[in-house]
């Protein structure tokens, strides 16, 4: 969860012409898979697709994002500079130790992958419900966890056996102190 303080602040609204009053207050926002079935609900278009956003549709994001009940919408627009870094910065973030390294990382699927994809990853790999409010990519590490222990260990080449055996067999010779 990430909290940001907006302090009193004023800003232009061009679309009205007058200047808006915010009041100060502290809102706390979460990147979850919630907050991506909001906006996915309401723009009905995938938010993880390749497509840049608009500014409306990266505002609403973060409306979606925001958990505090009874905050006026007028606050979307008395973020600062410093504050949208760090809103992007907490997105962006892994939220987990866990590293995956991935031979086949090149191979990407071509899936566009939607709020309801993630569900059906978790219902298919028995992940419990309460984590849709977990940062998203701690899901989505947890999902691709899951996925990875779940599948059957891939045979190794015929080259990658020899180089395993060569290895081992100059290891034994190392340690014995022989020639073969």
């Amino acid at each position: 969860m990430l909290t940001i303080k907006i302090p009193d602040t004023e800003y232009y609204n061009e679309e009205t012409s007058q200047f808006v009053s915010v009041k100060e207050r502290t809102i706390d926002l979460e990147h979850s898979l919630v907050s991506l079935s909001k906006w996915e609900s309401k723009w009905c278009k995938p938010f993880l697709g390749k497509d840049q956003k608009t500014n409306e549709e990266i505002r609403d994001y973060i409306r979606c994002m925001i958990i505090d009940r009874n905050v006026p919408d007028n606050i979307l627009y008395a973020f600062n500079k410093e504050q949208e870094k760090q809103i992007v910065d907490y997105i962006d973030a892994k939220m987990t130790a866990t590293t995956i390294s991935d031979v086949a990382e090149a191979s990407k699927s071509r899936e566009i992958i939607t709020s309801e994809i993630i569900y059906y990853w978790m219902i298919s790999l028995n992940i419990p419900f309460e984590c849709q409010k977990w940062h998203l990519n701690r899901l989505l590490t947890l999902i691709r966890v899951c996925s990875i222990k779940n599948a059957p260990p891939k045979k190794m080449g015929r080259n990658s056996v020899l180089s395993r055996n060569a290895q081992i067999n100059a290891a034994r010779k190392k340690q014995l102190n022989t020639r073969g």
